[in-house]
């Protein structure tokens, strides 16, 4: 997306009465509410002593710190860092753009989440398309890197909870 594309997009949910505060609240109540089911799918898993809790855990875990290493090393810009204006929502971090890891976070959930509940996982991935657009419409990634962050959340969770 271009510098005028962003700003068009901004300017037009600063327009809005509530337009800022919703897509700000909605953007929190995905993550926290993903987060809460990932939670609660390893809580019921311990407490049924279910073994499949340990790649629950794990398969996240490794792909969220593969992740976060490659972020650091590859430190691409930001939109609002490249184009020079303000996100739309609070974000002053410079660089780590590229892959998005809170996009990457909700589709490795919701891969983690169908391994035990398909449906419930389903509805995470439609809360993770939902956030992918929350997070390029606001400023803070590019259309790039929300898709890869989905993408490579997707392919962890097929090599790390499909039975070949």
């Amino acid at each position: 997306m271009t510098k005028e594309q962003y700003i068009l997009i901004m300017n037009f949910i600063r327009s809005l009465k509530y337009g800022k505060r919703v897509i700000y609240i909605t953007g929190k109540v995905l993550t926290y509410l993903t987060a809460a089911m990932y939670i609660f799918v390893i809580i019921r898993l311990s407490l049924l002593k279910d073994m499949r809790v340990i790649r629950v855990v794990a398969v996240p875990a490794a792909g969220f710190f593969l992740v976060t290493v490659f972020r650091k090393k590859y430190n691409a810009q930001r939109p609002y860092e490249k184009y020079g204006f303000k996100p739309l929502i609070p974000k002053d971090t410079h660089g780590k753009s590229f892959p998005s890891r809170h996009v990457f976070s909700i589709f490795m959930c919701a891969g983690a989440v169908s391994f035990i509940y398909p449906v419930l996982g389903t509805v995470i991935y439609i809360m993770g398309l939902l956030l992918a657009i929350i997070r390029v419409v606001t400023g803070v990634h590019f259309p790039k890197d929300v898709a890869a962050g989905a993408l490579i959340g997707i392919l962890c969770s097929i090599a790390g909870f499909s039975d070949l």
